[in-house]
């Protein structure tokens, strides 16, 4: 009875949150199109440059706090109102921090408008940190359909004011302040759909239990944040805001599928596994379904999307985006592991292993870093392929300690996935000499698309595999 209700609350998490994902990143995408077709890289790259200050500042605002929540089995409402209060104060900190540094910023890029940039886009920090603790409810209650409506307004409302100042020619501030929007909108539904109000009180007994575990945590996210952007920081830096924005452009895209999934993925699996730590029978079962479910979904996607990217470019964001293309094609290639990537880290937090978090976010950083110094010199290009290797090189990192919790170490997740890698770069193939023949764009991106999944379900089908399996019964379910 136990299984089958951890079984049902699982389906219903993970339908629900990729509702949440793909209907609100579907608006969010659909959106962004329309306003790349608007604006210049240029534009982009400005907002862009600005996003490694951002993420850092969030990093240190949530602190790891946010997931140790989720992983203490007896959190009580002193922990919440704890971690609340630490949030705001910190997040006004670095609201303050940055308003001073935002000439220094603007100076370091040699772009003056990035002074007034930098103080309107970090009022998002505030406006974050006021509903952290909202999410964090809404994820130990698995509760993702609350969370996929309250996304679907905020899509809908921000897509269209991002939309409006694009179109009026407000250029970069068109972006800045559909994340303003967005952010402090975000915040206002959280604060209506989950009936929540902390109390007066803040515990150093509390702040200390949670932060032992979440500071580890902490320095991680810390280190990954800086290193996921330290590219836009090199390329901002040292070419141009053109590059910039091209660069994030093609991240972007390749990121959306990867992410997004992953997301749902980890989104759900995070809770589900925790409330199972202590069977370790059915928490390897279920971490290995999640992580052959994850490669099934995201390979085909980022292979696929690979193969169709010069014309995807061309007809959906018009030839002034071209530069983006190669990039595109090979970010793709690193961007497929983020998934295993995520759910080998997941089982760490799982087990309360965040000693072992760090030890891997050092190691992986220290090599990224090496890579992208080499790199840098040679151009964008060739940061792209060193994104791919330090990618393929974390992954067997990140497996190591897998291993020593579970069992289920590089070699033996490798074997598991094969099939699924073959069968998807078949498909690649596939695509990339079908579309070869034909010369109009739109008509390339179609059959590409359409001889692509064609070929991968079919295929999935014929030789039977599990995960497609899987994948027909939540459907069936629902």
């Amino acid at each position: 009875m136990l299984e089958e209700s951890l079984k049902k609350k699982t389906v219903n998490g993970v339908i629900w949150s990729a509702i949440d994902r793909f209907s609100t990143q579907g608006i969010q995408f659909i959106f962004s199109i329309l306003i790349a077709r608007l604006l210049m890289p240029s534009d982009y790259g400005v907002v862009a440059m600005l996003v490694i200050f951002l993420a850092v500042s969030q990093t240190f605002i949530d602190s790891g706090f946010g997931t140790a929540l989720v992983q203490k089995s007896d959190r009580t409402e002193t922990d919440f109102s704890t971690v609340f209060y630490f949030n705001i104060v910190v997040a006004i900190l670095f609201y303050i921090l940055l308003w001073f540094s935002s000439p220094y910023i603007a100076s370091f890029y040699d772009i003056p408008m990035l002074k007034d940039v930098t103080r309107v886009v970090a009022l998002t920090l505030v406006f974050s940190a006021l509903g952290g603790i909202q999410n964090a409810k809404l994820s130990i209650a698995i509760d993702f359909k609350t969370r996929a409506i309250m996304s679907l307004i905020s899509a809908l409302s921000t897509g269209c004011v991002g939309l409006y100042m694009a179109y009026s020619g407000y250029g970069a501030w068109a972006l800045v302040f559909q994340m303003v929007f967005s952010s402090l909108l975000n915040t206002i539904l959280l604060w209506c759909f989950v009936r929540w109000i902390p109390k007066l009180v803040f515990s150093w007994h509390s702040f200390r239990q949670l932060f032992s575990f979440g500071s580890k945590l902490l320095a991680s996210a810390l280190l990954d944040t800086i290193y996921n952007n330290v590219y836009t920081l090199v390329i901002g830096k040292v070419y141009s805001s053109s590059a910039l924005g091209l660069y994030s452009r093609a991240s972007g895209l390749a990121q959306y599928p990867s992410s997004n999934i992953t997301g749902v993925l980890q989104g759900v699996t995070f809770p589900v596994l925790c409330s199972i730590q202590n069977d370790e029978n059915r928490l390897v079962d279920a971490y290995k379904r999640f992580i052959r479910m994850s490669a099934f979904i995201i390979f085909p996607l980022m292979i696929g999307l690979s193969a169709v990217a010069a014309p995807f470019i061309r007809v959906v964001l018009t030839d002034k985006w071209e530069g983006a293309i190669y990039l595109l094609q090979i970010v793709c290639f690193s961007m497929m592991w983020y998934p295993i990537h995520a759910i080998n880290l997941s089982i760490l937090q799982v087990k309360g292993r965040s000693d072992y978090f760090l030890k891997l976010e050092i190691i992986k950083k220290i090599q990224g870093v090496c890579i992208l110094c080499l790199t840098v010199p040679i151009g964008i290009v060739a940061m792209c392929y060193g994104s791919v290797v330090s990618s393929l090189l974390s992954l067997i990192w990140n497996t190591y300690y897998t291993k020593r919790l579970i069992g289920y170490g590089f070699f033996s997740q490798i074997k598991d996935l094969s099939h699924i890698l073959i069968h998807s770069f078949v498909m690649g193939g596939l695509v990339l000499f079908v579309i070869h023949f034909i010369d109009i764009m739109w008509m390339k991106l179609l059959v590409g698309i359409l001889v692509g999944g064609l070929y991968y379900v079919a295929g999935a089908y014929i030789m039977r595999f599990e995960e497609l399996k899987e994948v027909l019964s939540i459907i069936k379910r629902k």
